[in-house]
């Protein structure tokens, strides 16, 4: 055992694993999906993206590649070289789906990747969210609740970023206070949102993760707007009926 954690660990250093970073281990349900974020350093932005599938980095094979999808619809793989960050998502997991690679393509050298797990199965995972891709308002808070299996300390970082243990702290400048308001679920808030907030985020319990991803946005006003036309007189609400129209 100890052997073959030693080969692991040279295949890791050999494939530059810290150059990527992403969750460690995802606890999901049978037959559900899951995305996983992989961030990526900036002199890999115009490089081929990868999942590789596997519990050895010698013998994975590749699922799904950013210039080949995957036909069989299982795996898909998006790319924001904005951000820096590829995702992958695996739908209708099993229990075969456990061990993969988020892996960038080098030309001329050995591929880099970073290995994840996944945890399969068929009762409630061990810790969940109610929504994994989330939207919020700039200027407003949210609030997020995790669902962990016990009352362990939970923590919630920023992918390449840092994380916020306790009750209170920032990410980027932006507070962040969390309650454990029972013994399963825990709710994080984030207050006074700003658009550079949007990104992936997880929540932490022991060594289980489960990535979140928050899109701040200007919160729209048509719906305002519409609601306020219906106790306006006939002759105004044409005018507000316009509004809602063309989305002002």
């Amino acid at each position: 055992m100890a052997a073959h954690l030693i080969v692991l660990l040279l295949f890791s250093v050999l494939k530059g694993v810290h150059s990527i970073t992403t969750v460690s281990k995802v606890s999901v349900e049978a037959g559900k999906s899951i995305s996983i974020p992989c961030l990526y350093e900036s002199q890999y932005i115009d490089h081929v993206k990868y999942l590789c599938e596997g519990h050895i980095w010698s013998s994975c094979s590749y699922a799904v590649k950013t210039n080949k999808p995957d036909p069989s619809g299982k795996y898909s793989i998006s790319d924001d070289k904005k951000e820096q960050i590829f995702t992958v998502t695996i739908k209708n997991l099993t229990n075969q789906n456990t061990d993969y690679w988020c892996v960038v393509e080098i030309n001329n050298g050995p591929d880099c990747g970073q290995y994840f797990q996944l945890s399969v199965t068929s009762d409630t995972p061990s810790l969940y969210v109610d929504h994994q891709k989330i939207t919020g308002y700039i200027g407003e808070n949210i609030t997020i609740r995790c669902h962990p299996s016990n009352s362990g300390e939970m923590k919630w970082c920023r992918l390449g970023r840092n994380c916020v243990t306790g009750s209170s702290g920032s990410i980027d400048g932006t507070t962040v206070t969390t309650h454990m308001r029972d013994p399963d679920v825990s709710t994080v808030t984030m207050t006074g949102l700003r658009s550079e907030d949007s990104g992936w985020y997880w929540c932490s319990e022991g060594d289980i993760q489960i990535p979140v991803y928050l899109n701040v946005t200007e919160k729209p006003i048509k719906s305002e707007y519409c609601k306020l036309s219906k106790i306006l007189h006939v002759n105004e609400f044409n005018t507000f009926i316009n509004i809602c129209t063309l989305g002002l």
